[in-house]
């Protein structure tokens, strides 16, 4: 496959773990940045030695966070700027999908990735656990939501932000591989935080009336990500809202036919949104 004229950029702190696999998938790109945050680890070494650029963010506060500083601050010069984590891979049917999509006649302004769900070794089929989010789209033309008037615990990273697109956004049919190798004290420790941010986040929604500055719409006949931000503002009012969650991922979305480790994915998001509403009550107790 040719280069393609993309800059995958890749948000990332101590992630040692799952850089080799990550940048080894993405060498269709016609350029890499890693946007580092001071890793202690070898994070920085293994992308430099894959050919990407390394820079460095220091978090001041407020916006913008990492993603979209790198958006406002670096000179992108390719037509496509492509999002990824670090504990995500492309799969060659995944670049050859986007191949044929960009460089056609009439390229939508925005592309919908899907997150393939991968879970303690497994990729999950069942579960509901995937999803869908913007991640690539025409150089200058996606922002991320300015959402928290005041941060939370300063996460110097976009959690659930997406991307702002004016104009065309289309869904890819093959997903990318979310694999985190880093194991389940590191996906616990990084939920407790996400938690954090997300009751924040909805402590504002609910004293205000909205989630942002800049946002996504919510619709409930919008893609995806319009449909869950138009769904979300009706089940936080549940007060059985982490129970609902459970029901959904291993009932509904049939994630017991993934066995232990579907019963595994669907506690633990039981469990994240009951920190979060345990930490909004706290927030409402202030």
């Amino acid at each position: 496959m040719n280069k393609l004229p993309i800059t995958v950029v890749i948000a990332a702190k101590n992630e040692e773990a799952n850089m080799p696999k990550c940048l080894a998938s993405l060498k269709p790109a016609e350029k890499v940045i890693l946007a580092d945050s001071g890793s202690s680890d070898r994070t920085a070494e293994i992308a430099d030695s894959f050919g990407a650029e390394v820079v460095q963010f220091n978090y001041a506060g407020g916006y913008p966070k990492k993603r979209q500083w790198i958006l406002n601050t670096i000179s992108i010069e390719t037509s496509w700027v492509f999002m990824v984590d670090a504990d995500e891979e492309i799969p060659r049917e995944l670049w050859l999908e986007i191949e044929r999509e960009i460089l056609s006649t009439n390229p939508a302004v925005g592309y919908m990735i899907n997150k393939g769900f991968h879970f303690m070794g497994n990729k999950f089929k069942f579960g509901g656990f995937s999803h869908p989010a913007v991640l690539l789209w025409r150089s200058g033309q996606g922002t991320f939501e300015e959402t928290l008037a005041t941060e939370a615990n300063q996460q110097d990273m976009e959690v659930h932000e997406r991307v702002v697109i004016s104009g065309e956004i289309r869904s890819l049919k093959h997903h990318l591989v979310h694999n985190d190798f880093k194991g389940l004290h590191a996906y616990y420790d990084r939920h407790n935080k996400y938690s954090t941010w997300e009751a924040a986040l909805r402590y504002q929604f609910i004293e205000n009336g909205h989630w942002g500055k800049s946002k996504v719409k919510a619709k409930l006949f919008g893609n995806s990500q319009e449909f869950r931000r138009f769904l979300k503002k009706f089940i936080i009012a549940l007060p059985f809202e982490p129970w609902v969650w459970f029901v959904y991922h291993y009932l509904i979305q049939l994630g017991f036919l993934e066995g232990q480790r579907g019963l595994i994915a669907s506690q633990i998001r039981r469990e994240y949104i009951r920190q979060v509403r345990s930490k909004v009550f706290e927030l409402q107790c202030k």
